[in-house]
């Protein structure tokens, strides 16, 4: 399952600095096969805690994360939805995702210039929401004028899953800052994460003591990437399941409430088809009994069918036909 988040903000924001962070993590692609990167695509790990034990306890010989792609989206102006700057190409770029990382700066730098003058992070957003709806207002004419009443849901960009990343400076970060009423109205209750570009710049190319430190020092437990991260699977509605055994011990992405029939074909396409019954037991309760041959002593595993929806955490073993 390919998920995509496009990364948007006005100019000078920050968006630049996260991608460059993001992309100083970026996996190893050939352990991802039909994965192809473009030089403004960054495609990097979930961060799962659970890998390493469950990979230790299998004797696995690789671990492979699932991934998430992010997509450096040319900066947004006022006018965008008449085309001003680079807006046609924005607007278009921006229907492709699954859903938006919208960079509010926060941090005052003299040295980099807002492009309306000040910093007003409640104004920023205001911006950029009325550039969405106007181009969906655009949408809807269009298809208005349509005579074929068989024409597919429109694909709004006003309805599209964002995250708010508010960027501030290694300051603010330091004394805990946190947003102001008006700025919480103007997020309308939609998920929002911390993070100061700068910081997340020197710890993406930190080593992991130097990075434990840093993280140590600005009283964090982890960098605010993992947890954009985090939050973008959170935000979409998904759920990770694993596999573990003695050749890798994997994460694999579903939607929350697909069945496990549907939630397997991201193992195999024919999943779905030929599944038969399979094998299923908490990560935790795993490492608990010690493997998978004393929770299957002790009856801690479960054989569940087609209609099993699956859940956060589950181990799991495929049984399929021919």
């Amino acid at each position: 399952m390919a998920l995509s988040i496009g990364i948007v903000g006005l100019p000078n924001v920050g968006k630049s600095t996260l991608f460059k962070a993001l992309t100083n993590k970026q996996v190893d692609i050939q352990n991802y096969p039909f994965t192809t990167i473009d030089p403004n695509v960054g495609v990097v790990k979930v961060p799962d805690e659970r890998l390493k034990p469950l990979a230790e306890l299998s004797n696995s010989k690789k671990i492979i994360n699932t991934t998430i792609e992010f997509y450096d989206i040319a900066g947004l102006v006022k006018g965008a939805s008449q085309g001003e700057g680079l807006g046609n190409k924005f607007l278009a770029n921006i229907r492709e995702v699954d859903a938006i990382a919208h960079i509010v700066r926060v941090f005052e730098d003299k040295n980099i210039i807002h492009v309306h003058n000040k910093i007003d992070p409640v104004g920023d957003i205001e911006i950029i929401q009325t550039e969405l709806e106007l181009a969906d207002l655009q949408t809807k004419e269009k298809r208005n004028e349509k005579k074929d009443k068989d024409l597919p849901p429109l694909e709004l960009l006003s309805d599209k899953k964002v995250i708010f990343v508010l960027n501030v400076s290694e300051s603010q970060m330091s004394d805990g800052w946190q947003p102001g009423p008006d700025l919480l109205k103007a997020m309308a209750g939609r998920d929002y994460v911390i993070i100061s570009t700068p910081l997340e710049l020197i710890l993406s190319e930190a080593t992991e003591d130097e990075k434990k430190e840093y993280l140590i020092g600005f009283n964090m437990k982890e960098s605010g990437l993992d947890r954009l991260i985090k939050q973008s699977y959170k935000t979409l509605g998904l759920v990770t399941f694993l596999t573990t055994g003695e050749d890798e011990t994997r994460a694999w992405t579903a939607h929350e409430g697909d069945l496990i029939p549907k939630a397997s074909r991201a193992i195999h396409t024919d999943f779905e088809r030929l599944f038969i019954r399979a094998e299923v037991i908490n990560w935790k309760t795993l490492l608990e009994a010690g493997g998978l041959v004393p929770a299957r002593s002790k009856g801690l595993i479960k054989t569940v069918g087609r209609d099993y929806i699956i859940q956060e955490g589950d181990v799991v073993e495929i049984l399929i036909g021919k």
